[in-house]
């Protein structure tokens, strides 16, 4: 890996033509020759990270971090801690006229690969082994919009990120809608080609959207935390997609889904009074639809004790809230045909679900027209 012990001395690197690089981004582009090679620390704001809410740094390495970390305890859950440090939506995205990417990484076990994307095109996917590596990746060589998605299936630090070959290196401006999708694995994403290619990063770079990926495998219960975090970021637009959690791990009853689901919201609301909130209600699972957990409740019946629950904040005056149930999405005859294991999307499936969500959200957003930044942007 490159560098010493801490990235730091990795971020002034290079063969000393051109601006020197800093965190706080203040020199955008290397003029004159082309610069042989230039390390910029993981923080540099060049880098122009999204999905993230800051980085946690041990040693030589960052982890970006997608949601704050000081009150993660107050959920008591040792696996909801673990996949709140796994870096799922997160991405940083460069314009660059360099011929090569380096990127210094320290990657956990995971099934996941690094994606880049040239002009919103796939360019690269890698699998990683684990441990500190590099990988050396080729590029255009003009001027590009050069995008790296992180693994979304396991922890994975940057030490630092290197170019070569260029004299243009500026970051990208992102002016689209915000968007926070929280959610279950099905937001997560379990099996799809890379993380850019999951229906929510698939959605959001198809319409330039700040997808802010808030999906937790197995563990999206409504905790208080995650309500708060939700309230206190900026947001164009909130989805929560839920229920199926609830459900398959019978931790709530007729009596306590619905007054969670509205106390979720409500809070929710008190941070941000106009945003459209979108709330999922389950996506269909054939075999789970009429199947009685150790609750008492069918799949069915949680998604109908959603659905009474938003009901109930409409009537109350929540004229931003909607309500998308999720057999309007994806009819139970055609599920199985979307899932790979009866609960969670094929690859192939998660490009057909992002088309089918599509029309739910995009109406919620339509005050926005962002350009597109490449000619391949999806």
């Amino acid at each position: 890996m490159a560098g010493g012990d801490d990235a730091g001395t990795v971020a002034g690197g290079g063969d000393g033509g051109g601006a020197a690089a800093g965190r706080d981004g203040a020199t955008a582009l290397v003029t004159g020759a082309r610069r042989r090679e230039e390390w910029l620390d993981p923080e540099d704001a060049r880098l122009g990270w999204d999905g993230v809410c800051g980085f946690e740094r041990v040693g030589g390495t960052v982890l970006p971090l997608r949601i704050p970390q000081e009150r993660i305890a107050t959920a008591l859950s040792d696996n909801f801690a673990r996949l709140a440090r796994i870096p799922a939506g997160v991405r940083f995205a460069v314009r660059t006229d360099a011929t090569e990417l380096l990127l210094d990484l320290d990657a956990e076990p995971g099934a996941a690969p690094v994606d880049v994307l040239a002009d919103g095109v796939l360019l690269h996917r890698r699998h990683l082994d684990p441990g500190p590596r590099r990988l050396d990746l080729a590029l255009p060589g003009g001027p590009t919009e050069v995008e790296v998605w992180l693994p979304h299936l396991s922890r994975t630090r940057l030490a630092a990120v290197g170019l070569r070959g260029h004299r243009l290196l500026a970051p990208v401006g992102r002016t689209g809608p915000r968007w926070i999708a929280y959610g279950s694995s099905l937001t997560h994403a379990m099996f799809p080609e890379g993380p850019s290619a999951s229906w929510t990063a698939l959605l959001a770079r198809r319409h330039g959207w700040r997808l802010r990926n808030l999906g937790f495998a197995g563990e999206a219960y409504l905790d208080p935390l995650v309500a708060r975090v939700i309230r206190d970021t900026p947001a164009d637009l909130v989805t929560l997609e839920i229920g199926t959690n609830a459900y398959i791990r019978s931790v709530f009853t007729a009596r306590s889904w619905g007054p969670a689901v509205c106390g979720f919201v409500e809070t929710i609301r008190d941070g941000h009074p106009d945003t459209p909130i979108a709330v999922i209600a389950a996506l269909p699972s054939v075999e789970h639809e009429r199947v009685v957990n150790a609750a008492g409740l069918t799949l069915a019946d949680v998604r109908d004790l959603t659905a009474a629950a938003v009901r109930v904040l409409q009537r109350l005056g929540d004229r931003r809230l909607h309500l998308v149930d999720g057999r309007d999405v994806l009819p139970v005859a055609e599920a199985d045909g979307l899932y790979a294991d009866g609960l969670h999307p094929t690859p192939q499936g998660e490009h057909r679900l992002a088309g089918l969500v599509d029309p739910h959200l995009r109406p919620l957003v339509g005050g926005f027209r962002p350009a597109p930044t490449g000619p391949g942007r999806l």
